[in-house]
């Protein structure tokens, strides 16, 4: 039985990237009560090995909100401090995996911001797989921590509608979005007992797994269309690439954008064709045409721009 709260809700916020920092400042803004924020210990970055301090460190500060940066979430003195917050939740947005002796503090429980309609796309990358997979919908799931990642009771959901030809980029943007809007309107919702947690089902899952050097790699041999959804899932983090090979040289290239155009080629897959300024590569089903790219050594920049100072041997192909 959730207990009804007389006054406003006390909350600590959890999280680490761009997309935790605006949640935070949005419930900032919306007269939140946030009594303490928790964030990933600075990192030395760049070539100085400087410290970085991660968005949402820098949201909070920005902010004058209190900040803790634990290395050990078990530690006891960690511990002790967020109890003696008397925090009515924990909110948490693309965080650490809990312990229990944390997420078992307040009174009212801890909470997760998923970016997807659990129990899809539970892990690490739900944005970029619902895309990948050519999803129709997505949205945001509020739900109670427990022991295993993303399995816990759900409280609220958004539905949100996946635009044609979306990238990353957008989807996250949506998603932040309505993101902002269920926070906010959970703590409200929950701390007056107007939602029972709704168990999830027992169905496995579509998987949401971490991007890796593995699953962010094309194939050529692939149909057009999953080419087209690759690249577009990953732009504009962490960008499909691929194996530039000419005279016997191989280099990485990274895809930012193009698109699928379904039209006959009699070639090897992964064969690069230039025509006209335009870079394309073969398909089984079709072309792959390249309209954003990065080489080595190199920014990212349009086919037509990169052709202006490079020209690829005419064995040249991908793989």
């Amino acid at each position: 039985m959730t207990t009804v709260l007389n006054n406003k809700p006390r909350i600590v916020f959890m999280g680490t990237p761009e997309f935790a920092a605006e949640i935070l400042e949005d419930l900032c803004r919306k007269g939140i009560d946030i009594v303490g924020v928790v964030t990933a210990a600075d990192k030395p970055a760049g070539r100085g090995k400087q410290l970085n301090q991660s968005a949402v460190k820098k949201k909070a500060l920005a902010l004058n909100l209190p900040v803790s940066q634990p290395v050990n979430l078990k530690e006891e003195q960690f511990v002790s401090s967020l109890k003696s917050l008397s925090a009515d939740f924990f909110v948490v947005v693309a965080f650490r995996m809990l312990p229990e002796v944390v997420w078992s503090i307040p009174r009212l429980g801890t909470f997760n911001l998923h970016a997807s309609l659990l129990p899809q796309y539970r892990g690490a990358a739900p944005i970029q797989w619902a895309l990948m997979n050519r999803e129709k919908q997505t949205g945001v799931t509020t739900f109670l921590i427990d022991q295993q990642i993303d399995t816990g009771a759900i409280l609220e959901q958004i539905k949100v509608d996946i635009p044609q030809g979306c990238t990353g980029g957008l989807l996250h943007d949506l998603l932040l979005e309505a993101g902002k809007k269920l926070v906010a309107q959970t703590i409200d919702q929950y701390s007056q007992g107007n939602i029972l947690p709704k168990k999830q089902p027992d169905t496995v899952s579509t998987e949401a797994p971490k991007l890796n050097k593995e699953n962010t790699r094309l194939d050529w041999q692939w149909p057009g269309e999953k080419i087209d959804a690759w690249v577009r899932a990953l732009n504009p983090y962490p960008v499909a690439w691929t194996e530039l090979i000419q005279n016997d040289l191989v280099s990485t290239a990274k895809i930012y954008a193009g698109k699928y155009v379904s039209a006959p080629s009699h070639l090897l897959p992964g064969t690069l064709v230039i025509e006209k300024k335009t870079m394309k590569v073969a398909l089984k089903d079709g072309w792959f045409v390249i309209d954003q790219i990065q080489l080595p050594g190199k920014k990212p920049m349009t086919a037509a721009a990169l052709l202006n100072g490079f020209s690829p041997s005419s064995d040249a192909y991908l793989h």
